[in-house]
């Protein structure tokens, strides 16, 4: 089972390597929200809306590098007059990073690199489902339900 707080501590430890990192979402590759931070002095943005838009063009990316057999996607940055969005592959999802455009884009991928590793293995984690094993007397209790019910049916 994950640390439900393992996801914050990755994302704090990326928007702390540039003074110009200003939010960091992670999304899964439908595009819901899972975990996100941002600096105080940032603007409120919908952070929801914002990360399914980025899971989106990246996953849109992703298609169009499988259908040319360009090989595995790395990165889609985005860059605006007034800032800059990356987003890459964190095994089951997608680490967002928005920033100013004045940031060390080498700085950041290198960071999203690093952390995506980490990010994916926390995800694998979340996302693990541990098969519930029914008791015996659960089995027993199925089993009665199951015969009333038949006999319920032979009534009608």
């Amino acid at each position: 089972m994950s640390d439900p707080k393992a996801f914050d501590k990755i994302l704090t430890d990326i928007i702390r390597q540039d003074k110009h990192i200003k939010k960091v979402i992670l999304v899964d590759k439908t595009g819901l929200t899972i975990a996100n931070v941002s600096k105080l002095s940032y603007y409120p943005v919908d952070v929801d809306s914002i990360g399914a838009i980025a899971s989106a063009v990246f996953c849109a990316s992703e298609e169009q590098g499988k259908n040319l057999q360009i090989g595995e996607l790395e990165i889609v940055t985005s860059e605006f007059s007034e800032g800059k969005i990356f987003a890459s592959a964190c095994g089951k999802g997608v680490l967002c990073v928005v920033s100013d455009p004045e940031v060390n884009i080498g700085m950041v991928r290198l960071v999203m690199k690093k952390q995506g590793v980490q990010l994916a293995d926390e995800l694998d984690k979340f996302l693990a489902v541990e098969p519930l094993t029914p008791s015996d007397k659960d089995k027993e209790i199925d089993e009665e339900d199951l015969k009333s019910a038949l006999a319920e049916l032979e009534r009608v």
